[in-house]
């Protein structure tokens, strides 16, 4: 879920993504013909995912062929229904086909890579007229066990497929994956949050979009903040909403504006201003380390996996 496998562009990409940190590789390439599959494509891998958990929690036997109606997949993702959101699927399915992967991830100790693309092949089914009947698709067993392995996937908010922005997408997948229900919730340097999304925004652009993203609040569940540690640099600390905190584990203050500036001490009280109060706009400096935000080396292993039900549906996030 954090690691940087799909574009966050809606534009066409065919730049290769080059990703290494620590002892993980990751290598994404795309043909130039259908462009990276994006982090939009990645819901119907979150459909995928969550057909086969549910199955094999209902006792029934799993497999990696799997047979869908297009309205489906549509219908679970929060897409429309119309023939023009059915040629947007199909335009996704050959993204996800054409897109390779060459990773290290969950091969560290044998030093090897494992090649995949994200669907092996895809099929359009067809009725005695010639009128699209269905979908079927098989998934990589690279994905395939993830999946059935528990401690690998974790629930998602269904408000997640209504984020517009792929930054804001990727992120609510990074904290959901690091905030968990962590009292202390989590922090990362804007740096290495830009390293590790494979963005080809600058920087500097990355880092403003971060600090939107930040004044917006539009993650369901979870709050963020921008902080500033001793060393001058700006680290984003994030939590579940009912268990936000500041870098000692105090409350979050809601009410410190984006913008305010670098220089306020940690624990300044009443709340410093620098410009109008605006809802939902947070920003703090601390005098604190920055706990967790060095290296990706105690990611995999830190966050919590925990259920979140909406609308009755648990919905299911593969890594």
């Amino acid at each position: 879920m954090t690691y940087p496998f799909f574009s966050l562009a809606k534009t066409h990409r065919s730049t290769p993504i080059d990703f290494r940190m620590n002892d993980i590789a990751i290598r994404v390439e795309a043909v130039a013909e259908h462009g990276m599959a994006t982090i939009w494509d990645a819901d119907v891998l979150i459909w995928a995912a969550s057909q086969i958990v549910e199955a094999r929690d209902a006792g029934l036997r799993t497999s990696r062929l799997m047979a869908a109606r297009p309205r489906e997949i549509l219908t679970f993702t929060g897409r429309g229904t119309s023939a023009r959101d059915y040629h947007r699927l199909k335009a996704a399915l050959d993204r996800l086909q054409s897109t390779t992967i060459a990773t290290s991830l969950r091969r560290i100790s044998e030093r090897r890579m494992h090649r995949f693309s994200w669907i092996n092949e895809w099929t359009e089914r067809a009725d005695a007229h010639g009128n699209a009947d269905g979908i079927d698709l098989i998934v990589p067993d690279w994905f395939y066990r993830a999946v059935l392995d528990d401690a690998l996937v974790l629930t998602i908010d269904r408000r997640y497929f209504a984020l517009t922005g792929g930054l804001e997408r990727w992120l609510y997948r990074v904290v959901r994956k690091h905030a968990g229900r962590q009292q202390h919730g989590w922090r990362f340097e804007f740096r290495h949050l830009h390293a590790k999304s494979a963005s080809l925004s600058p920087f500097k652009r990355f880092a403003f979009e971060l600090r939107d993203i930040v004044r917006r609040q539009p993650l369901p569940g979870y709050r963020l903040l921008v902080e500033h540690d001793g060393q001058g640099r700006e680290l984003l600390a994030f939590a579940p909403a009912n268990l936000s905190t500041g870098a000692g584990g105090q409350h979050v203050e809601t009410h410190v504006l984006s913008g305010t500036d670098g220089h306020v001490p940690s624990g300044t009280h009443p709340t410093c201003y620098q410009e109008p109060a605006r809802p939902n706009s947070s920003s703090r400096t601390t005098a604190s380390g920055s706990p967790n935000s060095e290296s990706n080396r105690h990611e995999s292993n830190s966050s919590e996996v925990g259920c979140r039900r909406d609308g009755g549906k648990v919905l299911r996030g593969a890594p």
